[in-house]
């Protein structure tokens, strides 16, 4: 049987920079030798990209809270099954753009679920594939940025207020602190190489 692979997630708030680091650590990895595929949520799978069509578009109040927790763990089962599962089985890493711990902060810290309570959603829906190690990009300003980038075509959850985006910092902490060894902070701030730096420093004891 082959080795097992690892499971990575990057995660954080809007504007912090996930998208150009899931593509520059995931070529750091191939420099090391491991092999990589890269998967994004809510999507991955052909399931998950169906309803992430319907939980990130329309208006804000299109979803409840629970209704749109509940479309999460939908898709992130899907996901799951159809492609973590059995590519990490297989022996290569996954490396998601978000995963469970977005929905513990979004819909759980600062949808006022509870932290807890969203958990056990994906607890049932996904069985215990959490990420290996989830590293939650963090940047003060980052969601002013997002929201000067975004105006006008931001997707319904990006393009909520900032009380909303700061309430999910603050999730992401208590996440963090709750699960110090799963869990990692990653100061966002510098270069786009000193923060794949600390990334790559932020795994360094699961690279083979």
């Amino acid at each position: 049987m082959s080795r097992r692979g690892k499971f990575i997630a990057l995660e954080g708030g809007e504007g912090v920079g996930k998208s150009t680091q899931v593509k520059a650590l995931a070529e750091a990895l191939r420099k090391r030798g491991v092999e990589v595929v890269v998967t994004r949520e809510p999507g991955g799978s052909e399931g998950a990209e169906r309803i992430r069509e319907l939980v990130l578009t329309g208006s804000d109040d299109r979803w409840s809270p629970e209704a749109e927790a509940l479309l999460f763990a939908a898709a992130r089962n899907d996901h799951v099954e159809k492609l973590i599962k059995p590519t990490v089985e297989g022996g290569k890493w996954v490396l998601s753009d978000r995963f469970v711990d977005s929905s513990l902060a979004y819909q759980g810290g600062a949808g006022g679920l509870g932290i807890e309570a969203v958990r056990e959603i994906n607890r049932f829906g996904s069985g215990d594939w959490f990420p290996d190690r989830s590293l939650v990009l963090m940047l003060d300003d980052g969601a002013e940025r997002a929201r000067a980038r975004d105006a006008g075509g931001g997707d319904r959850i990006g393009g909520r207020p900032g009380d909303y985006h700061h309430k999910v910092a603050t999730a992401f902490r208590i996440i963090a602190a709750e699960e110090p060894e799963r869990v990692k902070l990653v100061d966002a701030s510098g270069t786009a190489e000193e923060v794949t730096d600390r990334l790559l420093q932020a795994i360094e004891d699961l690279l083979p």
